[in-house]
């Protein structure tokens, strides 16, 4: 994985590069969701690993399934994946491109994760709080897991924050085994 993230990163660097200078962070993210979404397909990897086409006839097949979705430099970006053999790393690239436009943006995807529905009104309150605490833009999502019994779980990017009853349970049970 740390590998794939290395060899990804200057790829999604330089699409996020021309996005900003385009002032096309939504062209560009769109492409590459769309061009990643395209690289899971079991036909398309077999298209991708077969020996006997050249980097170009690769390239210019991608493009081709990807119609009309890539603009001119969306069909150069893989034309150069393609050329130094990395459109398979395409999902990578599309996952570290949105963590730079997120950072760019200062805006953050949160999960919110309780036992019950909570309502706009609360949602909108921990989104307010979580803003003003993490000093980003939150995009705040809910779900529902009934195994928490009580409290609430909040996910933003690599923080966790467990006030669930299921979560101060386990703390208690490793408190007292050790």
């Amino acid at each position: 994985m740390a590998e794939l993230t290395t060899v990804a990163r200057p790829y999604a660097k330089a699409a996020f590069q021309v996005a900003l200078e385009d002032n096309a962070l939504n062209d560009w993210s769109r492409m590459l969701a769309l061009a990643a979404a395209i690289t899971g397909q079991e036909r398309v990897q077999l298209l991708l690993q077969a020996p006997a086409l050249t980097s170009e006839q690769v390239a210019e097949s991608f493009i081709d399934i990807c119609g009309d979705e890539l603009n001119d430099k969306g069909k150069n970006y893989v034309r150069l994946l393609a050329e130094n053999k990395r459109i398979a790393l395409l999902a990578e690239i599309a996952r570290i491109y949105e963590n730079l436009r997120a950072q760019q943006e200062k805006s953050l995807d949160v999960e919110v994760l309780t036992p019950y529905e909570i309502s706009q009104e609360v949602a909108d309150k921990l989104a307010a709080a979580l803003k003003t605490r993490l000093q980003r833009e939150v995009k705040l999502a809910t779900r529902t897991d009934q195994s928490l019994i009580g409290g609430a779980v909040v996910r933003a990017g690599d923080m966790v924050i467990d006030s669930s009853v299921r979560g101060k349970l386990a703390k208690l049970t490793e408190s007292i085994n050790s």
